[in-house]
């Protein structure tokens, strides 16, 4: 699209008759091959990565992806899923706050920071982007304050920032499920047929009936990926990504105002009232840096700032998968799993299909596992003797590095151990938070570095179900991409070609989500067509890194049977047992026992 204006597209709350396609929010910049600037000076842009612990911002060249510069501040406040920060109040179990003004400090300090570790002139940067967690969630005033920031509201755990692993709506989202299937709703297959406890609506529902005040006072329920744009800005534009996958937008339009109605009288007009807003598409542009935003990060005013996106939907032109059957697999706490296709189709268990929500004139899916690299960094940290930990610091080594060399050494199945990977529930295919984690086969023989390697295992069985849904419902996989910070361990990347028995192409940044955020930056600012283009010259991928091996393709399928029956006893209503627990502790909690 070039060189003209295209109109502006608001999300409507079951307005079926309003145009369903999410337009670009762009101006008279045109889109041309090269930068349109001067071309004797070169050209940069920056991407800015929100994780869930810290935010990283990366310098990028324009002309080849080159990155060139990185800074990193961990944010303040971290991840409050204990105590709330303010007063140390005791947060209830599934709780996960954040500190909005965290991610204001990572524009004051990283984006600098980068910039002169790159060397560069902040004057040649022309686009800045960012990508977040989601569904991670802002409630606002109007003008875009964070309730949290309200004076009378820092004590009132409900006006801070609901991280994405905040699960502590899974009654709301079972509410919403149960009558979404009741009433026929249309876009519940969308959804795999089960919307998560992680997303806008269960999240806005469990606010407006824990704290119905705070529910009134806020305007807007804003995505922390929007927000942050809207701080660079000072305009709110919603991103189609988010949008779609997690605020239930199907069709040009949210839930109805009945269906959200008959859920609660008083959480009728919450799409209209706090959730509906314009939709800008991915790789266009928000806006344009605001003089105080600049103040901030040291770049010049009026450079573009693109929509707002997701920082595993983000990551697949980083690693030059824009095209359908490329699923990609961002691998750290968690895993997303995205892809791109040309067909629409109901895939069971999925996070969501979107119009555009990858990338513009294809369906994007998404699906995912709740705990992966948390699930490793949990058991290190809690569950390995002292010995071992000696062990490893005198060999030069990280705890996980150490039991990584031991596992390694050893035949598929000579631990005799299977594992579930839901220490963080089940994101995909069961979409159930309420599920926990187990391992079946431990004997008194066990040693840490089998249970290891049977917690890395389960999260490569947890994969492979979802790429044989996908494969099974008509959407085909035809390449896997792996990314993110697990991708530096070769032994867990050979273990997962093994399981699903397909050769493991890896992306050639360690940064993928950043350098995905400056690829759109790059876009929004006019220097490439469109994204397709972009990733070739800015992306990179190690094609078929890692290839199976016939006869631990053979074993692990064994032990893949053995997940599976352990999947479905557990994960699809044979026994509850992990449901109950989970309602003791709860009901524990809300008792306020005192130990005796």
């Amino acid at each position: 699209m070039t060189g003209h204006t295209t109109p502006i597209h608001q999300g409507t709350a079951s307005s079926p008759e309003k145009n369903n396609e999410v337009l670009p929010l762009s101006d008279s910049t045109p889109r041309a091959s090269a930068p349109t600037r001067d071309a004797g000076r070169p050209g940069y842009v920056i991407g800015v990565d929100y994780g869930t612990l810290s935010g990283r911002a990366v310098v990028v060249r324009v002309s080849d992806g080159a990155e060139l510069g990185t800074a990193t501040l961990a944010y303040p406040h971290a991840v409050m899923d204990s105590t709330l920060a303010a007063t140390g109040e005791q947060l209830p179990p599934e709780w996960a706050l954040q500190v909005p003004s965290d991610y204001v400090d990572v524009l004051r300090t990283a984006v600098p920071a980068a910039v002169r570790d790159a060397g560069i002139d902040p004057q040649d940067v022309i686009g800045i982007a960012t990508d977040f967690t989601a569904c991670t969630m802002v409630p606002t005033l109007a003008d875009g304050t964070p309730l949290n920031e309200v004076p009378g509201y820092e004590g009132r755990p409900h006006a801070y920032v609901k991280l994405w692993k905040h699960h502590a709506a899974q009654g709301q989202a079972n509410r919403i499920n149960e009558l979404a299937a009741e009433r026929g709703e249309v876009w519940l297959p969308r959804y795999g047929g089960l919307i998560s406890s992680e997303w806008e609506f269960a999240k806005g529902l469990q606010l407006l009936e824990e704290d119905p005040e705070l529910y009134g006072r806020m305007d807007h329920w804003v995505e922390a990926a929007d927000w942050i744009v809207w701080q660079l800005t000072g305009e709110y534009v919603r991103n189609a990504c988010t949008a779609g996958y997690k605020g239930i937008y199907q069709d040009g339009a949210y839930p109805s105002e009945e269906f959200l109605a008959a859920l609660n009288p008083d959480f009728a007009g919450f799409a209209r009232e706090k959730v509906e807003h314009t939709i800008g598409a991915l790789a266009s542009k928000a806006g344009t840096l605001s003089e105080e935003a600049a103040g901030w990060t040291g770049l010049p005013a009026g450079i573009a700032v693109a929509v707002g996106n997701v920082d595993a939907h983000v990551t697949s032109p980083a690693a030059q998968a824009t095209d359908p059957g490329q699923m990609v697999a961002i691998m750290g706490t968690s895993t997303c799993h995205v892809m791109n296709s040309d067909k629409l189709a109901e895939v069971p268990g999925m996070c969501g299909v979107v119009d555009g929500g990858i990338v513009e004139g294809f369906y994007g899916y998404e699906a995912g596992q709740s705990g992966v690299g948390d699930i490793f960094a949990w058991f290190v940290a809690h569950q390995v003797p002292g010995d071992i930990r000696d062990a490893a610091a005198a060999e030069g080594q990280s705890v996980h590095e150490y039991l990584t060399e031991q596992a390694q050494a050893e035949p598929v199945g000579a631990h005799g151990l299977v594992a579930l990977d839901w220490h963080s529930g089940n994101r995909s295919v069961l979409v159930d938070h309420e599920l926990s984690g187990t391992i079946v086969g431990l004997t008194l023989a066990t040693r840490p570095h089998e249970i290891y390697r049977a917690l890395l295992e389960s999260t490569a069985f947890g994969t492979r179900k979802i790429v044989e849904t996908f494969n099974t419902a008509g959407v085909p996989v035809t390449e896997f991409v792996a990314a993110g910070g697990l991708i530096r361990n070769p032994f867990l990347m050979q273990v997962y070609a093994d399981v699903l028995n397909m050769p493991i192409s890896v992306i050639g940044s360690s940064q993928g989500p950043a350098l995905g955020s400056a690829i759109h930056a790059a876009v929004a600012a006019g220097a490439y067509e469109d994204i397709h283009a972009a990733a070739a010259a800015m992306g990179r991928l190690h094609r078929a890194a890692y290839t199976p091996d016939a006869d631990r393709a053979a074993a692990y399928d064994a032990l893949y049977r053995e997940y599976t029956e352990l999947h479905d006893y557990f994960g699809r209503g044979t026994n509850d047992v992990m449901h109950r627990l989970k309602a003791l502790r709860r009901s524990a909690h809300n008792r306020q026992e005192v130990p005796v």
